[in-house]
């Protein structure tokens, strides 16, 4: 006879040091087996969408900073790009150039902290301080070329706030040579370490058809074998011009679509990015760093719909001017948001310690997420 149990509901979160935000997670567990998860989202949010409705354009752009805090200067690539997309103009050359590469060191930032987090919540903490030395490199061009470490301000509609510094090119490039070796360390570190791997392969298996079903986007959705990218498919700003491979999940075990695919996809982009950053580097042009608009942008009256791929995945910006200078209407379609819904399919059938592997190879930001 076989005896009949109960199901228990268990928080993890808000405060949790393994929901990498404000996020409260309602497990239903039977044991240590995940029967759902049920993520509980608004600890986080602060009205960006109808902050931008009583703002002027150009005032949105610190705004849009504070929805993916780790990846700000693809906040405001996208954003640029949907009201320039409104207005009709066209940045010059070197603006592309500058752009793509802050976009670029920005994306292995992002991905050092994913990578470094995912990590520490699975007991690895050497490979966190290594990641956290080496983003210092990049926070330190950003720094100097903008003034801040994490809220950029500084692609504006029609350029950016300002040009780069003079050895912009030069750290830059230094940067490139030194950080080449330490991905080669952190895969003999992490990413073929037996105890990582074991918990990690074959755990949280997100099948292809399922991710699509979702609408996951970005390393989630690559990790499931599909080289689907915005820059490669659907090219926005100069990325149709620069050489680079889409990394995509092959299954270390035999099973593609697990926590390590996931993990995996993002250290193999950061040697892309790498070499974006050095063809984008070689080929910057001279010239001005903003497009002749107004201080006091009007567009016409009309929509606008601009995608960017950033860290975490698809982010879109949907704007609706009523040809005034405040926007009538801007929506955020964020990929962390989109993401985090495929958790509890995810989570079915794993243990309450796989959870931990499972978001954080999601690896979500709250801000963007609440907004």
């Amino acid at each position: 006879m076989q005896l009949k149990t109960e199901s228990m509901t268990l928080n993890m979160g808000p405060q949790h040091p393994s929901t990498h935000g404000v996020l409260r997670l309602e497990l239903e567990i039977e044991g240590e087996l995940v029967l759902n998860v049920i993520p509980h989202l608004g600890y986080l949010h602060r009205c960006f969408e109808k902050h931008a409705e009583a703002m002027q354009y150009n005032q949105v752009v610190p705004y849009t900073d504070r929805l993916d805090y780790l990846a700000s200067i693809g906040n405001n690539f996208g954003y640029a790009i949907t009201v320039e997309k409104l207005l009709g103009i066209k940045v010059p050359e070197r603006v592309e150039y500058i752009r793509v590469i802050m976009a670029e060191l920005q994306r292995i930032a992002s991905h050092q902290v994913a990578l470094g987090s995912n990590g520490a919540d699975l007991g690895a903490f050497t490979p966190f301080l290594y990641l956290f030395r080496d983003r210092e490199h990049i926070l330190s061009i950003i720094e100097e070329t903008c003034g801040a470490r994490m809220l950029y301000n500084y692609i504006w509609v029609g350029g950016l706030s300002h040009d780069v510094h003079p050895d912009f090119v030069f750290k830059t490039k230094e940067f490139v040579e030194y950080y080449k070796p330490m991905i080669v360390e952190l895969d003999n570190l992490l990413s073929y370490n037996k105890i990582f791997i074991e918990r990690t392969a074959n755990v949280g298996i997100l099948p292809l058809d399922t991710a699509i079903n979702f609408g996951a986007s970005g390393p989630t959705l690559r990790g499931s074998g599909i080289k689907f990218d915005l820059r490669r498919d659907d090219p926005y700003s100069i990325y149709d011009r620069f050489d680079y491979d889409i990394p995509f999940g092959q299954g270390l075990q035999g099973t593609v679509g697990d926590c390590w695919d996931r993990y995996y996809v993002r250290v193999r982009e950061m040697e892309q990015s790498l070499k974006i950053i050095e063809q984008a580097i070689d080929q910057i042009p001279e010239g001005d760093v903003k497009s002749a608009i107004p201080k006091r942008i009007k567009p016409p009256k009309g929509t606008a719909y601009a995608r960017v791929e950033n860290p975490r995945g698809e982010l879109g910006y949907f704007i609706i001017s009523d040809g005034n200078t405040n926007p009538f209407r801007v929506k955020v379609r964020a990929p962390s948001f989109v993401n985090l819904e495929v958790l509890g399919e995810l989570c079915k059938g794993n243990l309450v310690s796989d959870v931990v592997a499972i978001l954080g190879s999601i690896d979500i930001v709250l801000g963007e997420v609440d907004r």
